[in-house]
């Protein structure tokens, strides 16, 4: 597969794995079902896996710290930290203070049995902390050899670039796709500026985009029947998105959850999407994806297709909402 380079040093697969959806939120779990996944996702030449403490909460470090025991590929691992629920809730607060960035740390390098982390994400940034405090402690644990890399999820362009000033900051982590596009109008091309990668997540727009969930049948704990784009009234005017992305990938020759992530390739050579699956199936559609070439004319067909086609409904209930664009 591909490799692209994340920041000035962080060398990782065209696409990465992510791998939240093993642990919670997307229905029933199969820990055995997710470990031949990842075990299939390093054959087909995926290294770059992405975590959170508080998916499951650490079930999923826990999942992966087994597979990296299993394995002998040579895996990266990014994770975060930053998000603190109680188990069972979606409910949430935001913690960035140093002090907790070196415990979730310290916790996170015991339940996925490394000695340090390849990418360590800001989950989401607590509104009232500065980000330089929160910068600095960061910078002590890379110091300390815990972290190599410092990352920041779903931040605004200014929050960036305030961190970056303290300690270079790798890669930026925020939702983008044919149906999220927010971050092209100011993080994007701060990223451009500052030399720092871009990891969409959800690229598959959490599967509307591939044609599924049309009908508003979900699994039993399944979040996504909760959120506002899932909605009878917004996902039938989102209907028309999944609909254009289906009809340019039968004239692609491929298949709608190839198409998407392939216009994220086609972004640029700083992008690194993150799809997520817990199914075989899926993983090797999505990794049909590095395969697929658009033109300049496929890039503007689509372009002017979804300006046609504005997405209906806010991309997370308000508690979900909780550090986005922070």
């Amino acid at each position: 597969m591909e490799q692209r380079t994340l920041g000035t040093d962080f060398t990782v697969s065209a696409l990465g794995l992510g791998c939240m959806g093993m642990s919670e939120f997307y229905g029933p779990l199969d820990d055995d079902e997710s470990l031949r996944v990842l075990h299939e996702a390093a054959e087909l030449g995926i290294d770059f896996l992405d975590t959170a403490d508080m998916y499951g909460p650490h079930h999923n470090e826990e999942l992966l710290g087994l597979f990296l025991r299993e394995t002998s590929a040579p895996m990266k691992v990014a994770t975060k930290f930053g998000i603190v629920r109680a188990p069972g809730e979606y409910r949430r607060s935001l913690e960035n203070r140093p002090d907790y960035a070196r415990q979730a740390c310290e916790g996170s390098l015991r339940r996925l049995g490394i000695e340090r982390i390849d990418l360590f994400y800001v989950h989401r940034v607590e509104p009232d902390r500065p980000i330089e405090e929160t910068m600095e402690g960061l910078a002590r644990l890379v110091d300390a050899g815990k972290i190599a890399r410092i990352g920041l999820c779903e931040v605004s362009a200014e929050t960036l670039r305030r961190a970056h000033a303290v300690h270079p900051v790798t890669a930026v982590q925020t939702e983008y796709s044919l149906w999220s596009r927010g971050p092209e109008h100011s993080v994007l091309p701060a990223c451009r500026e500052l030399g720092i990668g871009f990891v969409p997540y959800l690229p598959l727009g959490r599967g509307y985009l591939t044609g599924r969930f049309q009908d508003g049948r979900f699994e039993e704990g399944d979040f996504r029947a909760s959120l506002p784009r899932f909605q009878d009234d917004a996902a039938q005017a989102n209907r028309r998105i999944a609909d254009l992305v289906a009809t340019l990938a039968q004239r692609k020759g491929c298949t709608p959850a190839q198409l998407a992530p392939s216009w994220l390739l086609a972004q640029g050579e700083d992008i690194v999407p993150i799809p997520g699956t817990k199914r075989s199936a899926y993983l090797r559609d999505n990794v049909g994806a590095t395969k697929v070439s658009l033109s300049d004319s496929d890039l503007a067909d689509i372009d002017a297709g979804l300006s046609e086609r504005p997405v209906a409904g806010a991309r997370y209930t308000p508690e979900g909402m909780k550090g986005v664009d922070a």
